[in-house]
């Protein structure tokens, strides 16, 4: 069931971080790594109107996640799926009530070579045969958020055995999307939106949306952050800058 957007309070405090302009204010934010380029755009906008400075960790939301249970210090978790939040909800360590579905995203087959044809993807794609002897690259397939979902898919459509030994595996999405586009990996499983960012590699296809879970990206506040700051930034990401910015990467945005 969808979470509640941020009460209204939310939007209050932005008024308020943005009008008081009297002493610099910064939010720390810990963000799943395939949301940099979108992340990049907002922050500095949000910069330009409040005043506030918003610093942001970039990683696998894995790496992020364990972080904050091992006490980094952070007011904001955006993750790249529901299940590293969970977990930190579980450990009581973000304030539910501010938890929101934020966007959405698509997984797509990406190559190297520019003059790849486009494919579809179903199980009778021979993926196996297309890598030959070479390597599919892909962000860590038990703990990254792309990497999890990617094997999914795989899985799903009957694809995963076949092409398990060939595949490479890196700390998260955009490392995974930097062997592609390299060259290194001639192909590549990684979310729609680092594919539109990335100029060197080619989409070939995109996954069935039921081989795998919904791609979903919650926020939260973490409950031992600046509350305020944090209900500030949680409700400028639902506002219409950032929606501009991340739409124009490719995502889906959840929130009204």
């Amino acid at each position: 069931m969808p979470r509640p957007s941020l009460p209204s309070l939310a939007a209050l405090a932005l008024a308020a971080v943005a009008a008081s302009g009297a002493r610099a204010e910064q939010v720390t934010v810990f963000a799943a790594a395939s949301m940099k380029t979108a992340m990049d755009e907002i922050t500095a906008r949000y910069a330009e109107e409040t005043g506030t400075t918003a610093r942001v960790s970039f990683a696998g939301s894995s790496a992020l996640a364990r972080q904050i249970q091992a006490g980094a210090p952070a007011d904001v978790f955006i993750s790249a799926n529901p299940g590293w939040m969970d977990a930190l909800e579980s450990d009581g360590l973000i304030d539910d009530a501010t938890r929101t579905d934020l966007l959405g995203n698509s997984l797509v087959l990406i190559a190297h070579d520019p003059k790849a044809h486009p494919v579809e993807i179903t199980p009778d794609l021979p993926l196996a045969e297309m890598l030959g002897e070479s390597h599919l690259a892909m962000a860590l397939v038990e703990a990254v958020p792309a990497g999890i979902y990617g094997k999914a898919a795989l899985g799903s459509l009957g694809l995963w055995d076949a092409v398990a030994p060939k595949v490479a595996q890196a700390d998260n999405g955009r490392a995974a999307l930097a062997l592609g586009a390299t060259g290194e990996a001639p192909l590549g499983i990684v979310y729609a939106t680092d594919a539109h960012a990335e100029p060197g590699v080619t989409v070939l296809g995109t996954f069935p949306e039921g081989s795998h879970a919904p791609i979903t990206y919650p926020a939260a506040r973490i409950r031992d952050g600046d509350s305020a700051v944090a209900d500030a930034f949680l409700a400028f990401l639902q506002g219409p800058v950032a929606r501009a910015a991340f739409e124009r990467q490719g995502f889906t945005v959840l929130t009204e």
